[in-house]
């Protein structure tokens, strides 16, 4: 084991062999952060904030350094007079990358954990390989965790997709409504019930809302 070296190229050249196949398949079913950044475009201009923001979001999860994405979500929301997301610290520590990108390096860095422990075992006088591969592969396992954390509310948002969606105090359509929600307002799920899903709003208000009024930011099968 004269160099790990070969090891860390073999996995980032296989991730992004893996990798590419996927994109294209996404290109080609239309759904890629172009073609959702496109879709928000178009139903931004066609008075649909909801429809506008959703796409916008899950544009953003694919790309999450454009620019362009951030700036037109911002302006939609304003637009609807909707709050924007207050931005938690561990979003300015954290970069995120593509997911895919992420779930590769964490599998990376638990390869380069599992080889340092190995070259503990088969080589104990190579003490700086071993050092550097431990800590590269903590390094990778780190940022992967990091950013899952960031990722992790993402799946669990919807945004409200029809004007003055009614949140009622149980999953039925009788009686009158808690409250209503303003079209294009981010919520979160907290549980499914039927044909309706618990929401709760960044103000802490809870209530049962119809799936037809809301759509997941991640979809779901």
């Amino acid at each position: 084991m004269k160099s790990l070296a070969p090891l860390a190229w073999l996995i980032l050249a296989s991730s992004s062999w893996l990798a590419a196949p996927q994109a294209a398949a996404a290109e080609e079913n239309g759904y890629s952060a172009s073609a959702l950044y496109n879709s928000a475009n178009a139903y931004a201009r066609a008075g649909k904030p909801g429809l506008a923001v959703l796409n916008y979001e899950r544009a953003n999860l694919l790309a999450p350094e454009d620019p362009d994405v951030d700036a037109n979500l911002r302006f939609v929301r304003e637009s609807a007079h909707v709050a924007a997301e207050p931005q938690r610290w561990i979003d300015r520590v954290v970069t995120v990358a593509r997911p895919a990108v992420v779930a590769w390096l964490g599998v990376a860095g638990v390869l380069m954990l599992g080889a340092g422990l190995l070259a503990r075992l088969l080589a104990p006088r190579r003490r700086l390989t071993r050092r550097a591969a431990l800590l590269v592969g903590v390094a990778l396992l780190g940022f992967a965790v990091s950013n899952g954390v960031v990722l992790w509310p993402k799946l669990h948002e919807a945004v409200i997709l029809t004007a003055a969606a009614p949140a009622r105090a149980s999953p039925v359509l009788m009686g009158d409504p808690l409250f209503t929600l303003p079209e294009a307002e981010t919520v979160r799920i907290t549980a499914e019930h039927e044909d309706f899903l618990l929401v709760r709003t960044r103000a802490g208000r809870t209530g049962w809302v119809s799936r037809a009024n809301l759509a997941p930011v991640v979809p779901r099968r």
